[in-house]
């Protein structure tokens, strides 16, 4: 006779975990999908903030104030075309690096030999304050050891008084 209680376990524990299996998956869709409605005007108006005009005058491309700028407007159609064919922003801020060259980017990206602009300046930073600091403690131990050695000297102790007195310090 076989045991109902043993198989209904069996036939259950298949079912629960295609269940369990079902549920991961509507929640990875999920997770994933959360950023894909973006409004257009927003990733418009954050590529546009991420990239330089390079009509000279050093602004962030949505920023340039220039009259009549026509590089600024040429750039934002090109960014508005690249918007409109689904391009993503990785996709379109490589295209405008290979078409204006590096300096297109307002920040420099934070992967491979790039990511010295942004390690550099606070190396430097740590260093000079450690350096700083070492300098300070260095000075603070050499003071009160010539304070005390120049004190004990009975002439310039000597000397010390007679500029006392001419002076009336």
């Amino acid at each position: 006779m076989i045991d109902s209680s043993a198989t209904r376990t069996s036939i259950a524990a298949p079912s629960l975990l295609r269940l369990w299996l079902q549920i991961a998956a509507v929640c990875a869709v999920l997770v994933f999908s959360v950023g894909a409605g973006q409004d257009m005007s927003a990733r418009y108006d954050k590529l546009g903030h991420a990239m330089m005009c390079t009509c000279g005058c050093n602004q962030v491309l949505l920023e340039c104030n220039h009259v009549g700028c026509t590089v600024s407007t040429q750039m934002e159609g090109e960014l508005r075309d690249a918007l409109s064919r689904g391009d993503n922003d990785h996709l379109i801020l490589q295209n405008f690096v290979q078409k204006y060259g590096p300096p297109v980017l307002a920040a420099p990206p934070q992967q491979g030999f790039d990511a010295i602009a942004w390690i550099v300046p606070g190396l430097v930073f740590l260093l000079g304050t450690l350096g700083a600091a070492f300098l300070i403690r260095r000075w603070q131990v050499r003071t009160p050891a010539a304070t005390a050695q120049a004190s004990t000297d009975p002439k310039l102790e000597a000397i010390r008084s007679r500029i006392h007195q001419e002076t009336q310090w």
